[in-house]
């Protein structure tokens, strides 16, 4: 009988061991924590300064700013691009636009875009080779369903949403895919009764609830703001926004007008009330981790694919949505990239922080690799923010630049080096091209080019916009290649 006790006692005492082993706490380090979830919230076109944390004024977010409260607000980061595909293919492969294999929006008929290869690796391939559940919902937009782009041929479990960003014009589609099973919607454009935001929102609380027993990766690519300018059925914070404006309503053609961008009578009421409703989700998505006790072990990043636009009615200049910066979507200046981050967790993000530290769409990879405890793809151009995010900033890697490099519009090329920004326009034409420069940390609004004062800091701008990019066949930018 006694031996019998000490076998249960040192049983007992071994469960208490093994238990204690699995547990976290706040004191110990990362290396010591269980794989934490994440979950990465993208939004559409919004701009650096549409959110009440970062100086708006006239729409509501109070669940991002409280998100902001508690957690950390960043003042210096940048999205992979200035337009939508490349923006999205950099943050899934680590890479920037001159490595990436995505570089522009390029169409493929009749629903979708320009396929991601399948050599490249992406953050949803690397979390779930480290065991993660994988989903993405929303937009997509790389890749046509059952291409090599397909999101589940791109480390995902599951995907709901547009497939194709050109059919995320619309809230009101007549489909969009589970998977790849079309999922079909009863309206059509001159009949649109049946808003699939809702839809959307639900799937991503359904996959939070049933994955919460193991570590997921959750990526949430909201259409939201993006023209149209479409609120929901009966829509009472779209209808609050038309009171508080006092905006007369203005006269709209009955067709759309043949970008897929719906017509709206109320514009400035129904960019407000977009915004305010991505607002309400994240709020949901942070309560529904709360609810489940997961938010002492997620991390939730929220940012923006690009600068605001001006599709579809809308005129950014109605909100400031680009604050003290210049340019908009499609510009390389400050306005088309520097974009709002906020990072939240529970007990491992200090609340309530500002960090100037620059960082881009290229270092998450290498972030979510340094949670998971895996190694980074040599593919990667990003580096770790993981100290910065966790509060120690003295051991935080720095990079010698950042590169960016845009096909549209004549082809655009920007490069930043600490303070300083170098910009050359009509790249195409001309590859060696004058350069603009300009010290973001005095002209953070990019007004006086002081190129001229710097011909030392334009030569190595010049030089580092050579060696930072990669041609790629798919998306020619010189005229030689």
């Amino acid at each position: 009988m006694k031996n019998l006790t000490n076998s249960v006692i040192l049983s007992l005492l071994s469960l208490i061991a093994l238990s204690l082993t699995g547990c976290s706490s706040p004191g110990k380090s990362p290396e010591m924590a269980p794989s934490p979830n994440i979950v990465f919230i993208l939004a559409d076109d919004l701009g650096y300064a549409d959110l009440g944390s970062y100086g708006q004024t006239r729409i509501s977010t109070p669940h991002l700013d409280r998100m902001a409260q508690e957690g950390m607000r960043f003042t210096r980061f940048y999205a992979g691009s200035t337009v939508c595909a490349p923006s999205r293919s950099s943050l899934l492969t680590g890479q920037h636009t001159g490595h990436t294999p995505i570089r522009g929006n390029k169409e493929v008929r009749p629903e979708g875009q320009w396929p991601l290869g399948d050599t490249t690796m992406t953050l949803a391939e690397l979390l779930k080779e480290a065991g993660y559940a994988t989903g993405a919902f929303g937009k997509w937009g790389l890749g046509f369903v059952g291409s090599p782009g397909d999101p589940l041929n791109q480390g995902f479990d599951t995907f709901f949403g547009y497939n194709c960003q050109r059919e995320a014009h619309n809230y009101y589609p007549d489909h969009l895919w589970r998977d790849t099973q079309r999922v079909e919607y009863a309206n059509t454009p001159m009949r649109q009764t049946y808003y699939v935001g809702q839809d959307i929102q639900d799937e991503v609380l359904r996959f939070i609830g049933e994955n919460r027993q193991k570590p997921f990766f959750l990526y949430l690519a909201y259409t939201l703001p993006h023209a149209g300018l479409q609120p929901a059925p009966n829509d009472t914070i779209f209808e609050s926004y038309k009171k508080k404006f006092g905006e007369e309503a203005q006269e709209v053609p009955a067709e759309w007008d043949g970008k897929g961008y719906a017509p709206q009578a109320y514009p400035e009421a129904a960019y407000a009330s977009m915004v305010s409703r991505l607002d309400q989700y994240v709020g949901q998505v942070l309560s529904q981790l709360k609810k489940l006790n997961l938010d002492k072990n997620t991390l939730v990043i929220f940012t923006s694919d690009n600068g605001p636009h001006r599709e579809g009615g809308n005129d950014p200049e109605r909100f400031n949505s680009n604050g003290p910066f210049r340019g908009i979507k499609r510009d390389l200046y400050e306005g088309g990239i520097r974009v709002p981050l906020i990072a939240w967790w529970p007990g491992r993000i200090p609340s309530g922080t500002v960090s100037k530290q620059p960082a881009a769409f290229w270092d998450f990879l290498p972030t979510f690799a340094d949670l998971a405890k895996v190694d980074v793809p040599d593919q990667a151009d990003g580096i770790s923010i993981l100290p910065t995010l966790l509060g120690s900033e003295a051991e935080q890697e720095q990079r010698p630049y950042f590169y960016w490099e845009f096909h549209e519009g004549g082809g655009k090329q920007a490069v930043i080096v600490d303070k300083w920004k170098g910009i050359r326009l009509n790249a195409k034409k001309s590859p060696d091209g004058p350069l603009e420069l300009y010290d973001l940390e005095t002209d953070p609004g990019e007004i006086k080019d002081i190129a001229k004062d710097h011909p030392e800091l334009v030569t190595k701008m010049a030089a580092i916009m050579k060696e930072a990019r990669m041609p790629n066949p798919d998306f020619p930018f010189f005229e030689n290649e």
